[in-house]
């Protein structure tokens, strides 16, 4: 196999393309830390070859204001919900420096937002993935912080999400229990796991069926786990439509589609997930915040596709 992918597939959170920059930066080595360099990816590993790979600290840049349009749906002195777009990264990460949520927020806020996440996630209590749109609260100051990310740790948030998946669950109704962790098979993914993880629970019921092929499902989250409908929901036969990650599995009822559902189906290039509803308790008044949106314009428009099934 080819030592970059090796490593890759090795080393845990560090992908081909990232393993090809540390050698390229002189950062992989043959043997030992400090001794012969590894810059050539395309060489073919060996059994009984040792490789060492030294990750250097992350120089965390400080995100700058960017005037990048928001939608806000509520707005106070010490926090503020959006209606994030699918396609929106959340912060500043490897790949995505700037054009981020949190560099809009900056510039929305002048700069008032809470310190706790740290400098690359002013303000960021909760993420929502890329390709998912939908309902997020940041928090202004440190105060609303703290507030908000005890009741997301004690669960007591509302959080309900829209989901297009492939096939009709049955039963219309359930629960879907399992701990989710790293996959063993790809660790690039997470995956309900017998041993280890985290405890999660999702609550669905199936809102509208179009025949056998898909269904719009109501998702209501118990927990907050990394990627929980998606994988919760692949878990029991029914990935989402879309989804560029867990999405396997609906070559088979693609075919059913009419030509117009096809293309709709084709031409998304994220998870049809939206995070419709969100409720909390206001972290300085105590007041029930409770706010509830339409079904975003993409899953409207994929259902409309999907009822002519």
């Amino acid at each position: 196999m080819r030592l970059d992918k090796l490593l890759s597939e090795a080393a845990a959170g560090l992908s081909r393309a990232r393993i090809k920059a540390l050698m390229e930066d002189g950062y992989v080595f043959k043997g030992e830390l400090g001794g012969v360099p590894a810059e050539d990816g395309a060489k073919k590993a060996r059994t009984g070859e040792v490789y060492v790979i030294c990750v250097p600290p992350a120089a965390e840049a400080e995100p700058q204001p960017q005037d990048i349009p928001l939608d806000v749906v509520y707005e106070d002195q010490d926090l503020i919900v959006i209606d994030k777009p699918p396609g929106l990264v959340v912060h500043p990460a490897a790949g995505n420096v700037d054009g981020t949520l949190v560099n809009a927020l900056l510039a929305h806020c002048k700069g008032s937002l809470s310190g706790i996440g740290g400098v690359a996630r002013p303000g960021i209590v909760h993420r929502l993935d890329k390709g998912t749109g939908g309902l997020m609260v940041a928090a202004k100051n440190d105060a609303a912080h703290e507030g908000l990310s005890k009741q997301f740790a004690d669960h007591t948030l509302e959080r309900a999400y829209y989901a297009v998946v492939w096939g009709v669950p049955k039963p219309a109704v359930g629960e879907i229990e399992g701990n989710i962790g790293r996959s063993p098979q790809n660790r690039k993914k997470m995956a309900v796991v017998k041993k280890g993880g985290k405890h999660a629970l999702t609550r669905y019921k199936v809102l509208r069926a179009f025949g056998d092929v898909a269904a719009l499902v109501e998702c209501r989250l118990a927990t907050g786990r990394t990627h929980q409908i998606r994988v919760h929901m692949t878990s029991i036969g029914h990935p989402l439509i879309g989804d560029p990650v867990y999405g396997g599995g609906g070559k088979s009822r693609r075919v059913k589609l009419g030509e117009a559902a096809r293309r709709a189906v084709d031409s998304l290039d994220h998870q049809a997930l939206y995070a419709f509803e969100l409720g909390f308790s206001h972290p300085r008044t105590g007041k029930k915040i409770h706010l509830k949106q339409k079904k975003y314009q993409y899953i409207n428009e994929l259902c409309k596709k999907l009822e002519k099934v």
